[in-house]
């Protein structure tokens, strides 16, 4: 696939250097966006073993599929690639070092976390133009909270659209929960998802019960948060995946340990992250990789998240 992927642009490069007659054009210009969004194109980055490699070269490959987008606008799998993208760096490389840094770097902290709440809108608005077009008044029956009306007409091939457009919409919200005219829009975005689990409750490998994981576990009850229900998509994530995602133990330690103030269980799941070989799930290695940096991290700032604790290593060395 990473030969498609530079194939793919030099051929775009050729279309921009020299610009040959319209139809001509067009037709090109639907050959890499096809190259670039065909089966296995993500895995140019999500199988990737450096985070600073993939965290330095997306912005620019944002860009280029946004460029692709604006001159084939309907290109549905252009907008899904686009948009996911910027959740995906939104979260990986913006939200997750920004909550890493110290509280002397408060300033940059903030600027972290509004770059990627812009981010995370920005990738909604392009997915959910999407599904607008290919279900025309979907975005006015979600203003009208008409939830029903709106994902009527969805199917298993609109999931992707569903999830990311829901993933991004959420987590802008969770970044800034006192922005309350996006939080009075969160109905809209939590019906994306559940419309995707209603379709495929074992989407993406069990992505969607790690992100119910995150949903339950932070939110408080009255807004229908539950930690029981988050336990549950606990399990289910991990049979899902074979354990070959850390995602469910991080996302459990920091939604849920921390909120019962268990220190004993926060330890515990994240060392079973560690644990887990980012080469065991090679497509999804990207992940893997993070959570392991993200779960020594925690381990380390443990005191950050419980009342009382205690020294305690790390079980598992960095690989």
């Amino acid at each position: 696939m990473k030969k498609s992927f530079f194939a793919a642009g030099m051929l775009m490069l050729s279309v921009l250097i020299f610009p040959p007659a319209c139809s001509l054009k067009k037709l090109a210009m639907n050959q890499v966006a096809n190259a670039l969004t065909g089966s296995g194109s993500s895995t140019v980055f999500t199988g990737d073993n450096d985070p600073e490699l993939v965290g330095d070269a997306l912005p620019f490959a944002i860009k280029m599929y946004e460029s692709l987008l604006a001159a084939s606008p309907r290109h549905q799998g252009l907008r899904l690639q686009t948009g996911s993208l910027y959740v995906m760096y939104a979260n990986a490389f913006l939200q997750t070092p920004a909550a890493m840094l110290p509280e002397a770097e408060y300033e940059k902290q903030e600027s972290g976390y509004q770059r990627a709440k812009n981010l995370y809108l920005r990738g909604r608005d392009i997915i959910l133009a999407g599904l607008e077009e290919k279900h025309p008044g979907f975005r006015a029956n979600l203003d009208k909270k008409d939830f029903a009306k709106a994902l009527e007409g969805t199917t298993r091939r609109d999931i992707p659209l569903l999830y990311w457009a829901g993933a991004g919409w959420l987590g802008a919200y969770a970044i800034d929960p006192f922005d309350m005219d996006l939080g009075v829009t969160l109905p809209a975005a939590a019906a994306l998802i559940e419309r995707v689990y209603r379709l495929d409750p074992d989407y993406a490998a069990g992505a969607i019960h790690e992100f119910y994981i995150l949903y339950y576990g932070s939110l408080p009850e009255y807004m229908g948060g539950s930690l029981k229900k988050a336990r549950e998509h606990f399990a289910k994530a991990v049979a899902v995946s074979g354990g070959r995602s850390s995602t469910p133990y991080v996302s459990l330690a920091t939604a849920v340990t921390v909120k019962e103030q268990d220190l004993s269980g926060f330890r515990e799941l994240l060392n079973q992250a560690l644990a887990i070989d980012p080469e065991s799930d090679p497509e999804n290695r990207l992940v893997n990789v993070l959570n392991r940096r993200k779960a020594r991290w925690l381990l380390e700032h443990a005191d950050d998240f419980f009342v009382e604790t205690e020294e305690m290593p790390t079980n598992i060395e960095e690989k």
